[in-house]
């Protein structure tokens, strides 16, 4: 011990012999500023959510960003992301957010991080873990026991390991949010505030910055600041500036200004338009932010890719697509747009831009067709999806009372009774969290969905196989519905009366998608071309080759769905996302080079869930070189009463964008 502390007064004592200044980010509350190394500081960020971006395009985007003479990063820690499994931890691969800041560190750029354990971010269930749920009484975001016993856990594991990257240690990291838009939540507990106050203090000290983001308004203010934690506010472009700061300065009398969340663009839903924000819309308000002196964090400078399942979803229920573009500088593929050099312009007015050249747009190759063939219907291969079985159960149980927190559970109950006549199958109390597929006997019946449709009749007879599969289409990520269950939640009814004894087979379909791969042993019985045959939910299998004698290929690319309806698509085992061009506006899936080898044939697999065109047409997918996720479709008129349908239809106006749609 005592040689460790001749050390270190040794090594503080050659920093002061050699006039080295010490890392240090705090605040002056005199001058109203931030203070870096005894400087006043203002910071202009851009955020990048790690999760979105392929770990192999990290580099090329945060030097985008840097190049837009932006000075910091702000990105969110999805808890759910790093333990996708109660004490299950993962920070390798795309998940290595340790090396991410080390990136971001030796580019030159400051992070301001966003540590949840709630972030919100359009991001399941807000980025908490699924089996959280497994308590249903549980109270999330509050000081419930068994909630704060969880976050504790996380927290002791996360928080140490962003402690060695504190900007104090010689790393990046200048301020850390604890939670997300608290005063936004119905729970307004202060308890479960201080409680992540001390627990971050505990693990990263004194020194650093700890802040909060709410909206910009007294109202979200009152629950969602605490003292200790520095207030900042977020708001739209096109609104008024200065009464968004006069409302951060009801919590903060003096210090800085911050707006942590300035929407660059907003978030799409399935069925509804591309939300495209103006680009001088933007510029006019960030120069008058930064005319005040302010800092600002663009909110989204990159969106990126939901990829697998990671997408949220808003109430009334509607889910998120797979593109996360945003309408942001760089679009999702990191692509240079009009919007990045018009901010970087506004920018280069208050920051110096650095020298140099910007890493240009990545280059896009259109592959053309791939033909594709039916391996079979999940019913066929069920006994790979689910190996180990069904769980039997008098009635229901959710995805989490079998331990499956994604994708797809089949539930199998027996029909009671002869339906030789159309007889009704409902969801009365709107249970079906969030599309079913309901066959019997393999004759696919129809859909129900959640919040939509809620009803459909059926045919069959007595004893046959009732099959519902159902699609987590995503958790909630904002408001009081973040608890929110999948799977059946609540019981069917046949002709009034509940349907009893289910078979619920969890499905591990990322898993046995490397036996699709690899050819499907046993050869499951095909349908022999009736058209009908092709409604059940099945999978498609296929290969890519990158053709020879190109050079730079692999490269990026696009894929297309013409003619398919709703799904999910594999290539070479990664899950890409979700597909659903029959409701759009996406209608093609970004494809990063990086999945993407030459030496040997792509493998696709591809889960169609409604129909294919494969009886009728050709049975083909196509990879493009343009990305389409802007398709206008009819669909959010279906229920013109309800006013938030319409709204989504709309293009919104700039200080209408910044509403969260939960609160409309």
């Amino acid at each position: 011990f005592c040689l460790f502390l001749l050390c270190t007064l040794s090594f503080i004592c050659t920093l002061v012999l050699l006039n080295i200044p010490q890392r240090t980010f705090g605040i002056d509350y005199d001058r109203n500023c931030f203070v870096k190394d005894g400087h006043p500081f203002r910071y202009i960020s851009g955020s990048i959510h790690y999760s979105r971006v392929p770990r192999y395009y990290w580099k090329d985007r945060l030097l985008k960003m840097k190049m837009a003479g932006l000075d910091a990063i702000q990105t969110y820690v999805p808890w759910n992301y790093h333990e996708p499994q109660m004490g299950v931890y993962d920070f390798s691969g795309d998940r290595d957010l340790e090396y991410f800041l080390q990136l971001a560190n030796e580019i030159g750029l400051l992070v301001i991080l966003r540590a949840g354990p709630y972030i919100c971010a359009e991001w399941d269930m807000g980025g908490l873990p699924a089996w959280l749920l497994e308590k249903e009484s549980i109270v999330l975001r509050s000081s419930d026991s068994d909630y704060l016993a969880a976050v504790e856990k996380w927290m002791g594991v996360l928080l140490p390991k962003m402690k060695h990257h504190l900007y104090q240690n010689g790393g990046p990291i200048i301020m850390v949010q604890v939670e997300n838009e608290y005063g936004s939540y119905f729970a307004c507990d202060y308890d479960y505030l201080r409680s992540l106050l001390k627990i971050f203090r505990q693990h990263l000290g004194d020194e650093v910055v700890l802040f909060t983001t709410d909206g910009a308004s007294q109202f979200h203010l009152k629950c969602g600041a605490l003292q200790g934690l520095y207030a900042t506010v977020d708001f739209a472009p096109g609104g008024n500036v200065t009464a968004a700061f006069l409302a951060q300065r009801s919590s903060e009398p003096t210090g800085p200004l911050v707006n942590s969340e300035f929407y660059t663009g907003w978030l799409d839903h399935w069925g509804h338009r591309h939300v495209v924000v103006p680009s001088q819309t933007i510029a006019k308000t960030l120069n008058e932010i930064l005319e005040r002196g302010a800092n600002v964090n663009l909110y989204m400078f990159i969106g990126g890719t939901n990829f697998g399942y990671w997408n949220g979803a808003n109430m009334p229920y509607m889910s998120q697509p797979t593109s996360y573009d945003y309408d942001a500088p760089l679009s999702e593929a990191g692509d240079l747009t009009e919007k990045y050099f018009a901010l970087r312009e506004v920018i280069g007015m208050y920051n110096k831009l650095p020298e140099g050249l910007i890493p240009p747009t990545t280059s896009k190759f259109a592959y053309g067709r791939v033909r594709l063939q039916k391996v079979g219907t999940v019913v066929e291969v069920l006994d790979r999806l689910s190996p180990s079985g069904p769980v039997k159960s008098t009635y229901p149980l959710t995805f989490v009372q079998v331990k499956q927190y994604f994708g797809f559970v089949l539930y199998r109950t027996k029909l009671p009774k002869n339906c030789t006549e159309p007889t009704q199958l409902s969801s009365p109390l709107n249970g079906v969290h969030d599309r079913a597929y309901v066959s019997v006997d393999g004759v696919q019946q129809g859909v129900l969905e959640r919040g939509k449709s809620l009803m459909i009749n059926i045919t069959g007879n007595a004893g046959a196989n009732l099959d519902i599969l159902v699609e987590n289409m995503g958790r909630v990520n904002f408001g009081r519905y973040n608890n929110d269950f999948k799977g059946l939640v609540s019981n069917l009814t046949l002709d009034q009366d509940i349907l009893v004894d289910w078979e619920i087979y969890p499905l591990n379909i990322d898993g046995a998608v490397n036996h699709f791969i690899h050819g499907y042993p046993g050869h499951p019985k095909r349908s022999g071309g009736n058209p009908q045959s092709y409604e059940a939910p099945a999978f498609y299998t296929g290969t890519l080759s990158i053709p020879g004698g190109i050079p730079d290929l692999p490269q990026d690319t696009y894929v297309k769905f013409p003619d398919w309806t709703k799904g999910q698509i594999w290539i070479n085992g990664f899950n890409l996302g979700r597909y659903w061009p029959a409701r759009g506006p996406q209608l093609t899936l970004f494809v990063p080079s990086n999945i993407l080898v030459s030496s040997v044939p792509n493998n696709i697999t591809v889960l169609e869930l409604e129909h294919s065109p494969c009886s009728t047409l050709l049975c083909e997918i196509e990879f493009v070189d343009e990305p389409i996720i802007n398709v206008f479709t009819l669909f959010c008129f279906s229920k013109p009463k309800q006013v938030v349908f319409l709204f989504c239809c709309l293009q919104p106006p700039p200080q209408i964008v910044a509403l969260h749609l939960a609160e409309i």
